[in-house]
């Protein structure tokens, strides 16, 4: 019966069967909405499994067209790009032997981990090998007994995207924190000396890049020396770009800014450009910076920026899953009127090596 949740979520669709679960769920009779509502977990946990598992393709949940009214606007996935998943669900072993990473570069390897759920990520290293961690992430969401009675398809399923996105939240949040004190620790910061405070220009990129390669390590014919590939900074930064002049760049990089698409700029400089609500003045990645980590920017500078090296995400951007989602009815809620879940999976963050992140700020 699972199944046909599954496919309802997927698909858009109410089928038969997963009509009458919800009405069931709804009962009146405990030992009906129970069983129902343990159905509906099992259902539940595959289609989130879909999205978080080390095994599965991630796939977005659309909005229901009659959704609740009084709607928040969730949290967009704004790391799954960086990191590479990997699956730990069958091994305890969760040692990386760094001559696997970069063969002869083993001591120059500093890394960070958050070491357990809440914690500030610190720097690990080991004598040849970095240990992962991995540590419980939880959620729950419940709604009115009668929505499902009703067979509120639509109900159940902004429950679902709900709670997907608590998951994803937090994702966001300890992914960038790993980068962010990554970012910190490396104790490099490149800056535009010739710009006004808190204006982007494109020296800024043009030195973040060298000075990515001046301590990536190597010389100039080795095959795996770090570059900037990716560049994040905050939407004043994309509207800065925007209004670049004919003093700053050609005509041709003011025609491929204005026909980029809205937050990503790809190519430009060799650099793809993506801007995150989270970066700029009084936001809060550059306050986990600024404030948490008691970073600093350059001298009048008021914007961070993170550059990122993802020629090989895998050396690097980490995101070890030891356990996978699961969701379970919350058998307290029935005598309240409710109809509740609650589920959590284990994971973790790393990143493996500093030498592919840089900071920046203008």
């Amino acid at each position: 019966m699972s199944e046909s949740i599954k496919a309802s979520v997927e698909n858009s669709e109410l089928s038969t069967e997963a009509k009458q679960m919800l009405v069931d769920a709804g009962s009146s009779s405990r030992d009906v909405s129970m069983k129902a509502q343990a159905a509906l977990a099992e259902g539940i946990t595959e289609a989130l499994r879909d999205v978080h598992s080390p095994k599965a393709k991630a796939q977005n949940f659309s909005q229901a067209q009659a959704g609740p009214i009084r709607e928040g606007v969730l949290d967009g996935d704004i790391i799954s790009d960086i990191y590479v998943t990997e699956d730990f669900t069958e091994t305890t072993d969760m040692r990386i032997p760094l001559d696997l990473l970069s063969p002869g570069t083993e001591k120059e390897h500093i890394a960070y981990v958050i070491p357990d759920h809440g914690k500030i990520p610190m720097r690990r290293v080991e004598a040849d090998y970095i240990q992962l961690n991995t540590y419980p992430i939880g959620s729950s969401i419940d709604c009115t007994r009668r929505f499902l009675k009703n067979a509120r398809f639509d109900v159940l399923r902004r429950m679902i995207e709900v709670l997907n996105m608590s998951f994803v939240k937090k994702n966001n949040d300890d992914g960038w924190q790993t980068l962010l004190s990554a970012a910190f620790g490396r104790g490099i910061l490149a800056f535009d000396s010739d710009a006004a405070a808190g204006q982007f220009t494109p020296k800024l990129t043009s030195l973040m890049k060298t000075v990515m390669r001046r301590n990536g390590g190597g010389n100039s014919t080795s095959t795996n020396r770090r570059r900037l590939t990716d560049l994040y900074v905050s939407p004043e930064a994309f509207e800065d770009m925007s209004t670049w002049g004919a003093s700053l760049v050609s005509d041709d990089i003011r025609s491929q800014i204005q026909r980029s698409e809205e937050g990503a700029i790809r190519g430009l400089y060799g650099v793809n450009y993506h801007d995150l609500d989270e970066f700029g003045v009084g936001q809060e990645y550059q306050l986990y910076y600024t404030d948490t980590l008691s970073g600093s920017l350059a001298a009048s500078d008021e914007e961070l920026v993170i550059g990122l090296d993802l020629t090989q995400p895998d050396k690097s951007f980490i995101h070890p899953v030891s356990e996978e989602i699961d969701i379970t009815e919350d058998e307290n809620l029935h005598r309240q009127g409710l109809v509740g879940f609650y589920g959590s999976y284990e994971s973790g963050w790393a990143v493996l090596d500093v030498r592919y992140i840089l900071a920046g700020s203008f």
